[in-house]
């Protein structure tokens, strides 16, 4: 089956200040989607507003999957139709199991609950592809890992649950070079198994290059700006963003302290990240 996430002029605020301001944008199974751009320019904000933070408000346009309107959905069933969102800062959940946490989601998806043994085998083959500590499903989620442990542990949930179309939001950082290989092997094992779709937002033409983006967009001030495939991660790499300002006679925006947020219907609190 062919999934296709369509976005569509779409116009996003957060609070009174307007973020996106006309996105345009497919993404279908198999392809690989590098998002780039400066920091404070809609990256993030694009992919929350799929996933449904509600601290994003769509002004205008649409997102539609296979047909159906995205925006009608709670971020449960948007999750449950097959989309998944690596965070960018992933939540610590104090007393909550990751083998629960785990299990409950994978059920919640499936028409049968999923049996220990399987589980077991498939979270085993998991934490040792992404070379994770043995003890990983009796600890609380995230609670007191590192930044790069988070990380992977978004990468896990992804392959327990196996989305149809993933984004993931600055995934690689906070990763040293072996741990990003770890994460790219995974991903693109998962890609090959599945036909995953992904959308993928990162400053590191490393990444890039060990996933292989089939398109490329550049946003800028809350629009798509320039597209292109994976020629394009190079130049931006080499280059930077100054010849894109000069050639489409932008003035870059001033660069903002990015904001943490909780995704979900009940997790609303926000807190700015120091330093």
């Amino acid at each position: 089956m062919e999934n296709i996430l369509e976005i569509k002029d779409l116009h996003v605020k957060a609070g009174e200040k307007e973020i996106l301001k006309g996105i345009d944008l497919v993404v279908k199974n198999g392809e690989i989607h590098a998002i780039m751009g400066p920091n404070g320019n809609g990256k993030s904000t694009l992919l929350q507003t799929i996933m449904g933070n509600p601290n994003y408000s769509v002004t205008k346009g649409s997102i539609l999957y296979n047909g159906e309107d995205v925006l009608k959905m709670s971020v449960d069933e948007r999750s449950k139709k097959g989309l998944f969102l690596a965070l960018q800062y992933p939540q610590e959940i104090a007393g909550v199991t990751n083998s629960d946490f785990l299990r409950a989601a994978m059920n919640a998806r499936n028409e049968k609950p999923i049996s220990i043994f399987k589980f077991i085998k498939e979270i085993d083959v998991g934490i040792k592809a992404l070379k994770m500590k043995d003890d990983l499903a009796h600890r609380f989620v995230n609670d007191g890992f590192s930044g790069g442990e988070k990380k992977r542990n978004e990468i896990l949930q992804m392959m327990m649950l196996k989305p149809s179309i993933a984004m993931l939001d600055e995934i690689d950082s906070g990763l040293d070079v072996d741990a990003i290989k770890l994460v790219s092997d995974a991903i693109l094992k998962l890609k090959e198994e599945t036909n995953l779709g992904l959308l993928v937002v990162s400053h590191y033409e490393r990444f890039f290059t060990s996933i292989k983006p089939t398109h490329s967009h550049v946003i800028v001030d809350g629009r798509i700006v320039v597209e292109g495939d994976s020629e394009l991660v190079l130049k931006i790499d080499n280059d930077g963003y100054d010849w894109l300002y000069e050639e489409l006679k932008i003035q870059p925006l001033k660069e903002e302290k990015p904001m943490i947020y909780s995704l979900g219907v009940c997790a609303r609190n926000k807190r700015e990240l120091n330093g």
